[in-house]
């Protein structure tokens, strides 16, 4: 079962001038004032620099509130001109969210409520939107760049930012408390394996086996919840992959980034107003054998495109990784199945499982804790078929420790067992690590 997300202490709530209805009141009819002077200005406001915005708007905000003799403070003012700055040259409340790069999801249920998601933590905002018009108004703008169409006949949209981000958003009358926005946001530098040893995701000897199984060409799954660090972890694995070889990354939204001189990026087509020209995950993964990969790597494993993959793994293309939502390495055979059969698969049960052992070698589970924390929880290696059932074998497996303090600490216990797999013994006799921890 996925860790519960534990939500950060918020004190007392916020008093800030920012956060009042004085000052969204006021805010909405500077606004109005704004627009209105804008539309006077016509082109011309449409070529200002971001600069020039700014000093527009700390003039005629300045010069609105003495006219109209709104009894606030000068560094209210620069409150209230600074959210109207964002309005017209940015995403309004959360211009600065985007902008900070300890953020990792934005989380916005209705007009009211705005979440952020730092270091695994969930922690809410002192910011608001001033009405659902409002919210839908800035949601539009985030789209307009990618053209997608957000309205009451297509009320859902998951999209790739520009930025390498993604956003998802669902309004009424599927959401019943108003749109609903969920913004993932990426590294700009993606995470090395170096950073997640420094980060504690993993240990030395975990790090050192992923690296071997990597050069070995060894197929990965690697499986884990929602916000668990699949995507980090699989980019993080592929700076193993040697540069002579040719990486194609298949994806729904692309998100992987890797940091390889050869890869081909793919990225799946939800189709048209009408429904026409769709363009699956599987279909692009059935496209890309013929491309000459050397490797091929989904994004996400959710659908059809699982038989494919399996295929792929199996006669001739080793050293493919993928993710997949699971809780545990046997939930993850158990979704593996499930979605071919799902796909159609035609065969035995036996004959299913028996691709499957073929095809994956290792299972990396990866977890968020109450913490926050990602770890790796398991690193479990696939064996082969015994009484029909996929034999599998664990190497590694997450257990902190309690200190004197009641702190909790970070510790992978080894179970002494040996990786089985013969792509490992190959690499033997030019790598000294397997004369002692990974001898096969």
């Amino acid at each position: 079962m996925n860790p519960p997300i534990e939500f950060a202490d918020q004190g007392p709530p916020s008093t800030s001038f920012a956060a009042t209805q004085e000052f969204q009141d006021i805010k909405e009819s500077a606004h109005e004032h704004l627009l209105t002077r804008v539309e006077e200005l016509g082109a011309e406001f449409g070529r200002w620099s971001a600069a020039a915005i700014k000093r527009f708007v700390d003039l005629e905000v300045e010069g609105y509130i003495r006219l109209k003799r709104i009894p606030v403070n000068e560094a209210e003012i620069r409150q209230v001109a600074e959210a109207l700055t964002k309005e017209l040259a940015g995403f309004g409340p959360i211009e600065d969210l985007l902008n900070d790069a300890a953020v990792e999801d934005i989380l916005v249920n209705g007009h009211l409520d705005v979440y952020v998601s730092r270091f695994g933590r969930l922690e809410r905002m002192p910011v608001r939107f001033t009405d659902q018009g409002h919210l839908l108004r800035i949601v539009r703008r985030i789209l307009a760049p990618i053209g997608r169409r957000l309205d009451e006949s297509n009320p859902m949209v998951d999209a790739r930012l520009p930025d390498g981000g993604r956003i998802n958003v669902i309004i009424p009358p599927l959401a019943l408390q108003g749109p609903i926005v969920s913004i993932r946001k990426f590294r700009k530098d993606p995470l090395r394996p170096e950073d997640l040893l420094s980060l504690g995701t993993m240990n030395a000897e975990i790090a050192e086996l992923l690296e071997a199984a990597v050069k070995a060409r060894c197929n990965i799954l690697v499986s884990g919840g929602t916000s668990s660090g699949k995507t980090s972890l699989l980019n993080a694995l592929a700076t193993h992959v040697p540069d002579t070889e040719r990486v194609i990354t298949i994806e729904d939204t692309a998100e992987l980034s890797l940091n390889h001189p050869h890869v081909v990026r793919l990225e799946s087509r939800p189709g048209g107003f009408e429904g026409t020209g769709v363009v699956s995950i599987r279909d692009l993964l059935r496209n890309s054998l013929r491309m000459r990969p050397d490797r091929i790597i989904v994004g996400e494993v959710r659908g059809g495109e699982v038989l494919e993959m399996l295929q792929a793994m199996s006669t001739g293309h080793d050293g493919s990784m993928g993710t997949i939502h699971a809780s545990s390495p046997r939930e993850c055979l158990y979704r593996l199945e499930m979605l071919a059969g799902f796909a159609g698969f035609q065969g035995s049960e036996v004959s299913l499982r028996r691709q499957i052992a073929n095809a994956i070698d290792f299972i990396v589970q990866i977890g968020r804790l109450s913490s926050g924390k990602r770890r790796i929880l398991s690193v479990t290696e696939i064996t082969g078929l015994g009484d029909n059932i996929v034999s599998m074998q664990e190497l590694y497996r997450y257990e902190p420790l309690i200190n004197a303090d009641g702190e909790e600490m970070d510790r992978w216990t080894s179970l002494g067992i040996k990786p089985h797999s013969p792509k490992l013994a190959r690499m033997r006799p030019t790598t000294s690590m397997f004369d002692t921890r990974f001898d096969v």
